[in-house]
């Protein structure tokens, strides 16, 4: 106590301030009373305790906040002190925010600021409101004790609040963070150099030793992809001949665009068992590198993909499934996802409708997307130059083989080297020294088993026959003359292979491979399931089997080399050798790694021998663009599928699109009777005449399509047969048979198997006569009556102007039927007595037009489905 005043001194709860400043003079607004009171100024000695005395910005607040609670001596002192001066106090016990500076104060953590903000906002609590609300001397009974609790319990419940300096920490690290991801991004985007394996972490390498058993590359592989136009994501096209390895640079590439520039890659083959062989090969890649494998053949493959964030894509796909795959990523804006689009065997793009479609989707991918990459393998071609002023790419070409490989003919029991530089063209060789029987010389003048003899059983031998029911019977007559001691040659395993088979045909099994599989022989062509010609390729790979017969698809079809390989014929079918038919068939002698050379050997008659010295020495054929083959089928669908897709409105637009296909550069050669730009105005009328398209004219030039023109762009379905769908799906709508499941087969069934079935008529009549009776009308009333079938069956001619087609159609929709009630494939295969491999083709095919009908169906939007012609309009 000092000048008769109470002097309370209050020890600091965390005190971490060695001294303060003198203590500041805290004044109240002048007041003047009624009888001039004088203002009463409270000195250092009597100002209220304030928060900012219990802590600062230093000090934990609540770090004794119990222990200065539970101090009831200082508060006794403090009530005291507030009853002896009760008066003088009145004038200073304010709130404790009124006393604050009008700036922030620097001194008060910011839970405290953040809580006096507030009160002085919102006016504190409802007692606070309250409080204020009382008189003077009603606020002044409040003790300070009572004061303090109120203040410290508020800054409890406030929320806490980091302090500034802390917040503007955050502010810099979020921004350095910031600023180091989108480094980052920069960095990634410009290059794809992730590891020592041509920009390819090394556990890539790993897998390839480890999955593929490939210890190096050729060095030709390692130039090709050092290139500058690989390095720089330039269109490029490599051409060397076939097995010289081409596909293992694809690959690469391929794993780049996936794993470096996480972009999207479609690989587009040529048939559906290569789509399989390689979403086999490559599934074990994707699991170990973290990216999807989606086959797109037959039936399989989703339009538009699914849209994935986390993972990239690698599309496996046919020609026409890739085509139905880049529409659907245009039509949804999606094509700049793909990063890498890789066509293997370009030089189909000269072969029939199929290189149409092969051109449109390269063309497609090459005007909307500028930052896909084109790569493109080939053979050896004729005008390979115009193929690169096509892809607008460079070329990288060799005439790298692993294995060396000597080419023969055989005419009788004489065998010739080919010899480019003898006149003749072919130089003798031997003779051969097997002795044949008299009734051995009957059953094989070709002296084939002379021939496989040779090489099997050590080595393997592939016989390209013309037909498959010469793959047959070679397999069977080679077997008739082996001796036993090849029954015993892996024996084991060839019964399990047997066993394999047998369980994948439910029991049932081809007595042809029954009878020669125990030999290491079978035959493969088309006319197989898929399970047994994936079984008979695995085995023949495995050296379970030394010998194939097989049919000129499987050349192109699956990569299977052998140490021989014979070409029964110098026919394919009914047609010569063409030179690429020769020289992919030739190609698939010798195996890498395995053998030291490779052996083709085309056995000839004397009659043949000028024919095949022309195939020999003439030239590679070229490859020219197919869009105007049949009526210019391929350049209708082109023009309507531009429309749809938006992508060209008008005929300027067109032309510009078209300057950028393979026939625009082969224009001259081929638009020999009038211009490009004639060709296209006839197509637009074309496709007008066919209510597909609505007409321009010089006054309205803006091209839009029709519903029906819709539905045929969007379902994939050929223009040739798109309006018979449409006249087909509108009379099913007038009578419509819902208590059997035959006419909606019947409307799903492909009108592209058509010309490869011919009924067995005996065997359609019954069938018919096994149908219910509305079955059989609703049969008659799509065009096949009994009558036709019974005259068909009894050998009777039918009327001229009868359409056989839907008889034809119908037979295969009774096929389904068979197969739909749960019948194996191959109880259906011998009740129509069809191959096992048809039935099963037709399956899979009447899968794949049953979704191309149902998109047909969706697209066109039509509100009433059963319309006058007219109604395919818009």
């Amino acid at each position: 106590m000092s000048s008769g005043r109470l002097q309370v001194k209050v020890k600091r709860v965390n005190e971490r301030r060695s001294s303060r400043d003198s203590p500041k003079r805290l004044r109240t607004p002048a007041r003047i009373g009624a009888g001039g009171v004088r203002p009463v100024t409270c000195s250092p000695s009597r100002r209220p305790v304030m928060a900012e005395e219990i802590c600062s910005d230093s000090d934990d607040l609540f770090g004794d906040y119990d222990s200065l609670l539970e101090d009831s001596s200082l508060l006794q002192k403090l009530d005291a002190a507030e009853q002896q001066d009760q008066a003088g106090l009145t004038l200073c016990l304010r709130p404790p925010w009124e006393d604050e500076p009008p700036g922030p104060s620097r001194d008060l953590p910011a839970s405290q600021l953040q809580f006096q903000e507030e009160l002085r906002l919102h006016g504190g609590d409802h007692s606070t409101k309250q409080e204020e609300q009382e008189p003077l001397p009603g606020r002044s009974r409040r003790s300070v004790a009572d004061q303090l609790k109120r203040t410290m319990l508020g800054n409890a419940a406030a929320p806490p609040a980091a302090p500034r300096t802390a917040v503007l920490k955050e502010a810099v690290v979020s921004e350095e963070i910031s600023v180091a991801m989108q480094a980052m991004e920069t960095i990634s985007s410009q290059t794809t150099d992730l590891g020592p394996f041509f920009g390819l972490p090394s556990k890539v390498k790993e897998l390839m030793q480890r999955l593929r058993g490939i210890q190096k590359l050729y060095d030709w592989q390692e130039a090709c992809l050092n290139l500058d136009c690989v390095q720089q994501r330039r269109n490029l096209i490599y051409s060397l001949p076939t097995s010289g390895g081409k596909t293992l640079v694809a690959e690469i590439l391929i794993l780049r665009e996936l794993l470096c520039r996480r972009k999207d890659c479609l690989l587009i083959l040529p048939y559906i068992s290569l789509v399989q062989e390689k979403v086999r090969g490559l599934a074990s890649l994707g699991l170990e590198l973290d990216f999807l494998v989606e086959e797109y053949a037959g039936s399989r493959g989703r339009f538009p993909p699914v849209r994935r964030r986390s993972q990239t894509s690698l599309y496996v796909a046919t020609i026409e499934k890739a085509h139905g795959l880049v529409n659907s990523l245009i039509e949804n804006g999606r094509l700049e996802n793909l990063g890498l689009l890789v066509v293997d065997e370009l030089h189909m793009l000269g072969e029939g409708s199929r290189g149409a479609v092969m051109e449109m989707t390269v063309a497609k991918v090459q005007h909307l997307s500028r930052n896909t990459q084109i790569i493109g393998m080939s053979a050896t071609l004729g005008n390979i130059q115009e193929l690169q002023a096509f892809l607008r790419a460079e070329l990288y070409s060799s005439d790298f083989r692993p294995v060396q490989l000597k080419e023969f003919v055989k005419v009788g029991d004489s065998i010739y080297e080919v010899d480019p530089t003898e006149e003749s063209g072919f130089r003798f060789s031997r003779l051969l020294p097997f002795k044949y029987s008299s009734a051995m010389q009957k059953v094989d003048p070709d002296h084939i088993i002379a021939l496989v003899t040779e090489v099997i059983p050590a080595h393997s031998c592939l016989i390209f026959c013309p037909t498959k029911k010469n793959c047959e019977n070679v397999a069977v007559m080679i077997c008739k003359y082996l001796k036993r001691d090849f029954l015993r040659h892996q024996e084991a395993e060839k019964s399990r292979l047997l066993q394999d088979l047998r369980d994948g045909g439910g029991g049932s099994m081809c007595p042809v491979l029954q009878r020669t599989v125990p030999y290491g022989v079978a035959y493969h062509h088309s006319g197989l399931t898929t399970e047994e010609r994936r079984l008979l390729e695995e085995a023949f790979s495995h050296g379970v089997l030394c010998l194939l017969s097989c049919t000129s698809t499987l050349a192109a079809g699956i990569n299977l080399p052998a140490r021989r390989v014979i070409l029964r014929s110098p026919l394919v079918a009914t047609e010569f050798l063409r030179r690429s038919q020769y020289k992919q068939m030739v190609g698939r002698a010798g195996r890498a790694g395995m053998d030291s050379v490779g052996e083709s050997v085309l056995i000839l008659q004397e009659k043949d021998r000028s024919a095949a010295k022309a195939l020999l020495s003439s030239p590679v054929e070229k490859c020219v663009s197919k869009l105007l083959e049949e009526d210019a089928k391929g350049l209708l669908t082109l023009i309507l599928s531009l429309i749809g897709l938006n992508v060209a409105a008008s005929l300027q637009q067109l032309q510009d699109f078209l300057q950028g296909t393979l026939l625009s550069v082969q224009q001259q050669q081929l638009c020999t009777d009038c211009s490009l730009q004639d060709v296209v105005l006839r197509c637009i009328h074309t496709l007008s005449h066919k209510d597909l398209i609505t007409a321009a004219d010089g006054h309205a030039p803006t091209l839009q399509v029709t519903r029906l023109g819709r539905a045929a762009y969007k379902g994939g379905v050929d223009l040739t047969v798109c309006h018979l769908l449409y006249k087909d799906l509108r009379g099913g709508l007038d009578g419509l048979l819902l208590s059997s499941f035959l006419h909606l087969l019947y409307l799903v069934t492909p009108y592209d198997l058509l010309p490869q079935c011919s009924p067995n008529w005996m065997i359609f009549l019954r069938q018919f006569t096994s149908l219910s009776a509305a079955e059989q009308k609703m049969l008659a009333a799509i065009g096949v009556p009994e009558s036709l079938v019974a005259r068909k069956a009894a050998g009777q001619t039918v009327k001229k102007g009868v359409d056989a087609a839907p008889a034809r159609r119908m037979y295969l929709a009774l096929v389904l039927l068979c197969l739909l009630k749960e019948t194996s494939v191959w109880g259906v295969a011998e009740r129509f007595q069809l191959s096992r491999g048809f039935v099963q083709t037709l399956l899979s095919s009447a899968a794949a037009f049953c979704s191309c009908a149902l998109h047909f169906t969706e697209s066109g939007k039509w509100k009433n489905p059963v319309q006058p012609a007219g109604g395919a309009k818009s």
